[in-house]
């Protein structure tokens, strides 16, 4: 199945250099591309896109309002587009936003290219992209505004996890991929996927972006606890 792809940037350089990149790969297209949040609105209607790749910071309409309106839009239909949002170090503040909107994951805008092509299949695939270096980075900004662990409590939800479970969460909160937390827990990928999705399940989660999130948002985890 080829992977059909819509570039949203507003620097059109960036979107050429994208393009190239993607159109060298057999299972990927680019359909389409705009230069601002309302025109990725526009093509997403048109052109039905399997991936977004969406800038955040763009004149008018920003990819965090851009995601929020596309993911909103989509999800009555059967066909719903996976955004996938760039990103540089000194935006990191607006990667929660852009979570909550609804997006799939984040990548840096200096990705290597193969990376690049990889999460794009990834996402295309149902899955989430969560980067440990953003992650990390972002985490340390907004650790000021973390109140103590010693002051939050469990939050309810959680309660509806097993020991073994929170356990997971936490390591899928650090960036750890399936193969990963299966060897530092010494289980089969099988049982570490059963797991990812008992979480997701009983959390109410779309998928690993989200449940990273929610493990900063309730102290589980803390930005001096990454690897």
């Amino acid at each position: 199945m080829t992977i059909r792809v819509l570039l949203v940037d507003d620097q059109p350089l960036l979107r050429t250099g994208f393009r190239l990149i993607l159109e060298a790969e057999p299972d990927i297209t680019v359909v389409g591309q705009a230069g601002d949040g309302k025109g990725a609105q526009e093509q997403t209607r048109a052109l039905l896109p399997d991936v977004v790749l969406m800038d955040i910071r763009m004149p008018g309409v920003d990819g965090i309002e851009a995601t929020r309106r596309i993911v909103r839009e989509a999800a009555p239909s059967a066909h719903v587009p996976k955004v996938l949002v760039l990103t540089t170090f000194d935006l990191d503040e607006y990667i929660v936003e852009a979570l909550r909107s609804g997006a799939s994951g984040f990548l840096l805008k200096d990705v290597p290219p193969d990376e690049l092509v990889q999460a794009i299949r990834v996402v295309a695939a149902g899955d989430a992209i969560v980067a440990p270096s953003v992650t990390r980075r972002l985490l340390d900004r907004f650790a000021a505004r973390l109140p103590p662990a010693h002051e939050q409590a469990t939050p309810a939800r959680l309660d509806r996890l097993t020991e073994r479970e929170l356990e997971v969460l936490r390591l899928i909160a650090k960036g750890m991929s399936n193969a990963e937390i299966a060897a530092k827990l010494v289980v089969s990928e099988t049982t570490v996927k059963t797991h990812v999705g008992n979480v997701l399940t009983k959390l109410g989660l779309r998928d690993r972006v989200q449940a990273v999130v929610l493990a900063y948002e309730t102290g589980l985890i803390t930005p001096g606890a990454m690897p």
